[in-house]
C-alpha cells in the first residue's frame, strides 16, 4: 500500500503557457502533480485548494528532456501533468489575469 499523499503536497505548479491559457476558456487547467499521485488525489487537491468542482482529471508523465555539462549529457527528471475539468459555472481565479 502507497503512503497518502497529504493534499497540499499534491499540487507543485500551474503550467502557464499559450496552450494552457487557451484550455481555461473551456474550464481545463493543467497542473505539475507529484509523480505519485493518481487522479482521485488531484481531485480531491484541487476542490480542496481551490473551492470547486472537478468533473474530469487526465494525467501523463512527462519524460525529462537531456541536459548538457560540458561533456556529460544527462536527463531532467521525468514529471506528471495533470489536466483538470472543472464543472461549468466554476473558475480558479489564480489564472484569470492572464
Amino acid at each position: 500500500m502507497p503512503k497518502e499523499l497529504h493534499p497540499y503536497a499534491v499540487l507543485l505548479r500551474p503550467i502557464i503557457t499559450e496552450k494552457t491559457t487557451v484550455l481555461t476558456g473551456l474550464d481545463k487547467y493543467v497542473f505539475e502533480v507529484d509523480i505519485r499521485a493518481n487522479k482521485n488525489q488531484i481531485k480531491e487537491a484541487v476542490e480542496l485548494a481551490f473551492s470547486v468542482r472537478v468533473s474530469d482529471v487526465n494525467t501523463m508523465k512527462m519524460k525529462g528532456k537531456p541536459r548538457r555539462f560540458g561533456r556529460k549529457v544527462t536527463n531532467r527528471p521525468d514529471w506528471k501533468k495533470a489536466v483538470v475539468t472543472l464543472v461549468a459555472g466554476d473558475k480558479i481565479e489564480l489564472f484569470e489575469g492572464i
